[in-house]
């Protein structure tokens, strides 16, 4: 393989980005389908915001850059990478920049019912920021909908398992056989 090929994994808080990408990865292991995982909402994880990049985008871009740029020398050729607002299109250059121009994008936008968020972010967030995850998560599951390239894979999450889940997702890649994924 001589070019990259990046799986998004996005959408909103509580939907199950970070597990799904884990048991993808998982799946792609046990066929010995070489790759890495990088959880992009720690890529621009600073205090304060960088000047001039209030929303860290830049400073999460080079990180990216730098992260990948480690697997790549390694060999690595595919990447499994979740956060919340990867699937649009505007993050589309910062891959291209990051593992070149080539790279072969599949967009994966995991849904779920405002309820089934609550529920999961009520269990999972014990800090000060639930009410603010919340809010922000109906806001940004509107603008995924709204936003989201043709293309992009739409997978419900409500009730299912998530070996059921990262099933249909490992299938949208092709990197594993349909009889492994």
């Amino acid at each position: 393989m001589d070019h990259a090929e990046v799986l998004l994994v996005g959408g909103r808080a509580g939907v199950g980005k970070t597990t799904v990408g884990w048991e993808v990865s998982a799946r792609l292991r046990a066929a010995g389908v070489a790759h890495a995982v990088i959880d992009g909402d720690f890529m621009g994880q600073v205090h304060p915001a960088p000047e001039g990049d209030p929303h860290r985008s830049a400073i999460g871009e080079r990180n990216l850059t730098a992260v990948w740029g480690n697997y790549a020398e390694l060999g690595c050729r595919r990447l499994v990478y979740v956060n919340t607002v990867c699937v649009l299109e505007e993050a589309t250059g910062m891959f291209r920049r990051a593992m070149g121009d080539g790279v072969r994008i599949v967009r994966v936008l995991l849904t779920a019912t405002d309820e089934t968020a609550e529920l999961r972010l009520t269990g999972r967030e014990l800090g000060s920021e639930l009410e603010q995850e919340l809010r922000g998560g109906v806001r940004k599951a509107r603008m995924l909908d709204e936003c989201a390239p043709a293309g992009t894979l739409r997978v419900v999450t409500d009730w299912r398992t998530v070996i059921d889940i990262a099933a249909e997702v490992t299938a949208a890649t092709g990197w594993v056989p349909a009889r492994v994924s």
